[in-house]
C-alpha cells in the first residue's frame, strides 16, 4: 500500500513537473511574442533602436504620422503638408524636398495624360500611376538613405470606378501598388474636379455604402497581409456645393462614425467660417484642400492648424508651376531666345532623375 502510494506520488510529481514545464514554456513564448510586439509598437515611435529597426508598411507609417499630429507629439506649427504628385518624377521631387507625406492627385494624373479631371482616366491607368509614384518614392528613400522607408502617399480613388465591389478592388489594387491610403468620394460617376461646375452626388445611403465598402476592404486587406498594411481611407464629400453645408457635415460625420473612415475631407468650403465649423463638428483627422484660385480660401499652414486641420494638400501647385514654366520655355524657343535662366544645369537634372544613384549601383555590380 505504501509503495503504491509512493508510486502514485512520483507519477503525480512527474505529471505536475510536465504540466509546469509546459506552462513555463508557454509563458516564455508568450512573453517573447509580447516583446516582439512591443518592438513593432516601438518602431511606430522611433526607428533609432537597433533591436527594433523595423520599417513600417506605408499605411502604418501614415497612421502613426496622423496619430502624432492629433496627439501633439509631432512638433510643428503647421499641419502635415501634402504637395501632390502624379508620376515618378514629381514623387521623387516631393521626397527629395523632405516632405513627410504626399498625395497622388487624379487631376494631375489626368492632366499629364492629356485629359481633364472628368474620370476619362481608368482605374487601370490610375493603378499604374500609383505604381510609378510608389517606385519614385522608394528610389528616393534609398538614395537619401532614409531609415524609416519611403514617404507615405494617399492615392486618389475617385468614386471607386464602379459599384461597391469596384471600390474594394480599387483599394486592393492601390495597396498592392504601395499606397498608404486611398481617397473615395460621393460624386456620381463620371466625377469631375471638385472646384468646377456640373458636379452631382449620390444619395446619402449610397455614399455611406460606398465608404463602408472602402473601409471593409481596408480591414480585409489587413487581415490577409498583416497589421498595418491596409491602406487608410480618406472619405470625401462634395455635398456642400449641391446639398448645402449642413448636409455635407452630416455626410462627414456618417463616414467617420458609421463607416469608420480614418480621415475626412469636406471639399470646397467657401469661407473660413465653414472651415472652422467643419473642424469643430467632425472628429478625427481632416484634410484642407489648398487649390490656388479655387473656391476655398488659401490660408497659411499655421492658420490651418489653428483652425483644426490635420493635413493640407496642394493638389495642382506642381502641375500648374510646371505648365507655366514649360509655356515660358516654349515661348522663348519660338522666339529664338535663351532658356538657361529657366532650367537646371544638366548635372543637376541627371541627379534628380536618378543617374547618380544608377551609376553607383552599376559600379557595385560591375564584374571587371
Amino acid at each position: 500500500m505504501f509503495h503504491d502510494f509512493v508510486n502514485v506520488s512520483r507519477n503525480f510529481r512527474k505529471s505536475s513537473y510536465f504540466i509546469m514545464s509546459r506552462i513555463i514554456a508557454f509563458l516564455i513564448l508568450f512573453f517573447n511574442l509580447q516583446k516582439n510586439q512591443n518592438c513593432v509598437s516601438a518602431s511606430y515611435r522611433s526607428s533609432s533602436t537597433k533591436q527594433c529597426a523595423l520599417v513600417l508598411p506605408p499605411p502604418a507609417k501614415l497612421k502613426q504620422l496622423l496619430e502624432d499630429e492629433m496627439s501633439g507629439k509631432r512638433k510643428s506649427d503647421m499641419p502635415i503638408l501634402l504637395p501632390c504628385c502624379y508620376d515618378g518624377l514629381t514623387a521623387r521631387l516631393v521626397a527629395q524636398a523632405g516632405f513627410e507625406a504626399t498625395f497622388m492627385t487624379g487631376f494631375g494624373v489626368s492632366g499629364v495624360n492629356g485629359y481633364p479631371d472628368t474620370q476619362l482616366v481608368s482605374y487601370g491607368e490610375m493603378q499604374r500611376a500609383a505604381s510609378y509614384v510608389a517606385e519614385g518614392l522608394a528610389s528616393a528613400a534609398l538614395e537619401l538613405q532614409k531609415k524609416d522607408g519611403p514617404v507615405p502617399c494617399i492615392a486618389d480613388g475617385d468614386t471607386g470606378y464602379g459599384n461597391a465591389i469596384n471600390v474594394k478592388r480599387t483599394l486592393f489594387g492601390y495597396g498592392r501598388a504601395g499606397m498608404a491610403g486611398m481617397m473615395v468620394e460621393d460624386q456620381v460617376s463620371p466625377k469631375r474636379c471638385g472646384h468646377v461646375s456640373g458636379k452631382s452626388i449620390i444619395s446619402f445611403d449610397d455614399a455611406v455604402k460606398r465608404v463602408q465598402a472602402a473601409c471593409d476592404a481596408r480591414d480585409e486587406y489587413e487581415s490577409m497581409y498583416g497589421e498595418g498594411t491596409g491602406p487608410l481611407i480618406l472619405a470625401r464629400t462634395d455635398a456642400l456645393k449641391t446639398d448645402g453645408f449642413n448636409a455635407a457635415i452630416d455626410r462627414c460625420l456618417a463616414f467617420r462614425e458609421i463607416c469608420g473612415c480614418d480621415m475626412t475631407f469636406l471639399e470646397a468650403p467657401t469661407s473660413i467660417e465653414e472651415m472652422e465649423i467643419y473642424c469643430k463638428k467632425v472628429p478625427g483627422p481632416k484634410l484642407a484642400n489648398m487649390l490656388e484660385y479655387g473656391s476655398t480660401p488659401i490660408l497659411p499652414p499655421a492658420e490651418l492648424k489653428k483652425i483644426g486641420y490635420t493635413m493640407a494638400a496642394y493638389p495642382l501647385t506642381l502641375l500648374s508651376a510646371s505648365i507655366k514654366s514649360m509655356q515660358e520655355s516654349l515661348c522663348r524657343i519660338q522666339k529664338g531666345e535663351s532658356t538657361e535662366d529657366l532650367i537646371l544645369p544638366f548635372d543637376e537634372t541627371k541627379k534628380i532623375v536618378g543617374f547618380d544613384q544608377y551609376a553607383k549601383e552599376e559600379n557595385r555590380y560591375r564584374n571587371d
